[in-house]
């Protein structure tokens, strides 16, 4: 069986876009044609491969054909790439969706970032997630690689191990002077108050779990922001896990303070990538080993 290209990108572009009106436009054609492609598909596959909702998203089965269409798409870009566009070489700028935490992200990603513009003619779509979901994207096919804490590997992926980042539990002096006066511990923990960048963001509680096994519930400042998180400490406001490149201008001054003197947390990174032949992924992915071995821990 032989997938039809039309009804294929039609499908990506429903999910991708999120809507039969937003997939219309982005392949110049009405929505009518959008749908009734997606149906032929559906009927050509004998599976049901689009929740209708707002937005629209993959089904399971639609998760694994969409990994696919995304392949399909990539490559041919770079085939236009290479050919030129109009008799003009690289014309065509390639697309590349990428998973990535914010931390990396507003530290050493960003060397990886520019070496791959400067070698390559693409354009990097990063999409943040916690270090500890985003291989998700990966394997939904969403994204052709990601930044992960996990070192297992989606089916036809490959991974490598990129160093870890270090974190430090951070505080203000007069923010420890008033909650840790007594020593941290359980007890001082459960009532200082600690700051969370989200809710998938459980860096604070495996840093309370190490240092010990009872449950600990402190009062949590939600904030989704890595600047404001740092300032937000820096005001003495709360206390929480702050990686290195944020942590040392603080620290260095004074401002901030470990609560546990000389107590970090180092989290594992991997880069997982998409095992197609593809010269942009391969410079993205070199540039991205160049740049973790300049700034991570081994």
């Amino acid at each position: 069986m032989k997938l039809n290209a039309a009804q294929l990108a039609a499908f990506a572009a429903i999910v991708k876009e999120g809507s039969f009106d937003a997939a219309a436009r982005k392949l110049h054609v009405t929505a009518s044609a959008i749908s009734q492609r997606l149906k032929q598909l559906e009927d050509r596959l004998g599976q049901v491969l689009v929740v209708r909702g707002t937005p629209c998203r993959a089904t399971a089965s639609g998760r694994a054909l969409l990994q696919h269409a995304v392949q399909v798409e990539f490559l041919e870009n770079e085939v236009l790439k290479q050919m030129g566009v109009n008799g003009q070489e690289d014309a065509t700028t390639v697309p590349l969706p990428i998973a990535i935490n914010a931390d990396s992200l507003d530290g050493w990603f960003v060397d990886a970032f520019e070496e791959t513009c400067r070698e390559a003619r693409v354009t990097l779509d990063l999409r943040v997630d916690d270090q500890d979901h985003s291989a998700s994207m990966l394997r939904a096919g969403e994204v052709m690689g990601a930044i992960s804490a996990s070192a297992s590997t989606p089916q036809g992926c490959a991974a490598e191990y990129l160093g870890s980042m270090r974190y430090y539990a951070l505080a203000t002096r007069g923010f420890c002077d008033e909650y840790f006066s007594a020593g941290v511990n359980a007890s001082t923990l459960e009532n200082a108050p600690m700051l969370v960048y989200n809710a998938k963001d459980r860096m604070q509680n495996a840093f309370i779990d190490m240092l010990t096994r009872e449950h600990v519930t402190p009062p949590s400042h939600f904030v989704p922001s890595t600047t404001s998180f740092v300032r937000i400490a820096r005001l003495g406001l709360g206390w929480g896990m702050i990686p290195e490149h944020l942590a040392h201008p603080g620290m260095e001054t004074g401002e901030l303070v470990e609560i546990v003197p000389g107590v970090h947390f180092d989290i594992k990174l991997y880069w997982h990538r998409w095992q197609i032949h593809s010269s942009s992924l391969d410079i993205l992915s070199k540039a991205i080993r160049v740049a973790g071995a300049r700034h991570l821990h081994r």
